[in-house]
């Protein structure tokens, strides 16, 4: 058995509305990355905690994901980036906050869980750390797209809340859509199973655009945005300070435990959907996705659409709007 799922950011109300210009390309990026690693790891190639690094490598390399290039950018101007990893069997973890200097933060939070200590590392510190270990340089005018500089703009000039542009593709397209506050959106996270059975989960994000300086969300956070042990492998999305506030992603594993106790149907599922209930009251409406060891990959969500994706077996599945229920779908 071997799993891979995807997710590339949750966000939205109301009824999903169909494919924007740009979404054909995101949803592509995603059918290669699992087409790609979900292969290498059903044939051993790869072990989870290189399938989800590299997969997220892959989508921080994708600019219209909010990780890597195409990072939103912040209140100052400049892309800063937040990345974190973890390994089930060991409890081994690396994270990075604020970097800017570099193409993946994603190897440098791999770089730092091979390492062993210390877990976080954060702002120049982490650039410099990451850099000397062989991470690819990059420039901040590398990191920015002409899509986030327009969603920036429209920001600064409608005076929005942080986030509130992040996913407005209209900010670059001749057609016009209704802007949606979509906070999180476009933080890509992967969660793998191998087929000895081990667990890892990443997570990746450039924030919200316009955050203050010094803003951390839950990405960077092992146990709120992303966490891994030997029962189940967890990332996830949305607004970051209601995913710390509840330790979303370790509740979730709290929460599977319980259920496997009481014998519930479907316990990943309606632990995943149990932390979503959490999250919600505090602002924090998003979306999990998680594998068990047994072998159950879910990818809930509450909004009005994420972008998702799973390799089971060979399977493959992508999907954007609640309407398709071939996937776990929402509550």
């Amino acid at each position: 058995m071997a799993i891979l799922a995807l997710h590339g950011g949750a966000g939205g109300d109301g009824p999903w509305r169909g494919l924007t210009d740009l979404d054909p390309r995101r949803l592509q990026c995603l059918e290669n990355v699992l087409s790609l690693i979900g292969t290498k790891l059903q044939s051993g190639q790869l072990n989870a905690l290189d399938a989800v690094t590299l997969a997220v490598e892959m989508m921080e390399d994708e600019e219209l994901y909010n990780a890597g290039r195409g990072s939103v950018i912040a209140a100052d101007g400049n892309v800063t980036m937040d990345a974190s990893i973890m390994r089930g069997c060991d409890g081994a973890a690396g994270s990075v906050v604020n970097v800017k200097r570099i193409r993946h933060p994603i190897r440098a939070a791999n770089l730092l869980l091979h390492q062993g200590w210390p877990v976080m590392l954060n702002s120049d510190a982490a650039d410099i750390f990451a850099i000397k270990n062989g991470v690819e340089e990059v420039e901040q005018s590398w990191l920015i797209t002409d899509l986030r500089k327009a969603q920036w703009q429209k920001w600064r000039d409608s005076k929005g809340r942080p986030g509130s542009t992040d996913e407005d593709d209209s900010a670059v397209l001749d057609h016009d859509i209704d802007l949606e506050i979509q906070d999180g959106m476009g933080t890509v996270g992967a969660v793998a199973l191998d087929s000895q059975g081990r667990l890892a989960a990443a997570t990746s994000t450039g924030g919200m655009t316009g955050k203050p300086d010094g803003r951390i969300g839950d990405t960077a956070i092992i146990g709120a945005g992303t966490w891994c042990d030997n029962d189940v492998a967890v990332s996830c999305t949305g607004v970051g300070e209601a995913f710390i506030r509840t330790c979303a992603a370790h509740e979730v594993s709290n929460q599977l435990q319980k259920l496997i106790i009481c014998g519930q149907e479907n316990p990943l599922l309606n632990a995943a959907n149990n932390v979503l209930e959490l999250v919600a009251p505090l602002e924090g409406r998003g979306g999990v996705i998680a594998i068990s060891k047994q072998g159950e990959v879910v990818l809930p969500f509450q909004t009005m659409l994420m972008y998702r994706g799973y390799f089971n077996d060979g399977e493959i599945k992508t999907g954007i709007g609640a309407e398709e229920y071939d996937f776990p779908h929402p509550n």
